[in-house]
């Protein structure tokens, strides 16, 4: 129990500094959440979250990738845009496919603590952090619905510093979508 607790406290400190970065559009955000998410990887899984684990494994890997891609990637500088309507819908199919997959799956094969939770949790999650590292304005609508839901669901894990987390991520989402409009809005005059 003790282990588990400085590894949560490990990964709520790195998680706030992400998405303070992130909030301010700075790079160095990436660096933070990867090690944030190398920590909630093991915490996950020690909570039987499963699907909760893989979706940190996954947030390592859009760390580097956001990382490159807000470096420059193939195309320079990455601004702040806005989808359109047709790939926001085309990612909600894919969030609650995915969801719906995973669901079936841990609940039929693993002894998953509330699996259908998890599973709308990660699968959107990983819809959010794909809008993330293109600087998509929509991500931060995703992600005030997922911490709001994720406080919850960590709260009934009895995570409580990762439940308090994602309360302030929910509160910093909104101030991030304030952010980020006002610096698309600065963008296009």
């Amino acid at each position: 129990m003790l282990e588990t607790q400085w590894i949560e406290i490990f990964a709520v400190s790195m998680g706030i500094l992400f998405i303070v970065l992130l909030i301010a559009d700075n790079i160095w955000c990436w660096l933070f959440g990867i090690l944030s998410s190398l920590a909630f990887v093991v915490l996950m899984y020690l909570s039987k979250l499963y699907s909760e684990s893989i979706l940190y494994v996954f947030y390592i890997g859009i760390g580097f990738y956001g990382w490159w891609k807000w470096k420059g990637g193939e195309t320079g500088t990455l601004r702040i845009t806005v989808p359109s309507f047709f790939r926001i819908i085309t990612l909600i199919v894919a969030g609650v496919s995915l969801s719906l997959g995973m669901a079936w799956y841990f609940k039929s094969y693993t002894d998953a603590a509330r699996p259908v939770a998890d599973a709308f949790s990660t699968a959107f999650s990983l819809v959010a952090s794909f809008m993330e590292a293109h600087k998509w304005l929509t991500a931060w609508i995703f992600w005030i619905v997922i911490n709001a839901f994720s406080i919850w669901l960590y709260f009934d894990r009895e995570l409580r510093l990762s439940s308090f987390l994602m309360l302030i991520y929910f509160l910093l989402s909104i101030f991030g979508y304030i952010q980020w409009k006002k610096k698309l809005y600065q963008q296009s005059i």
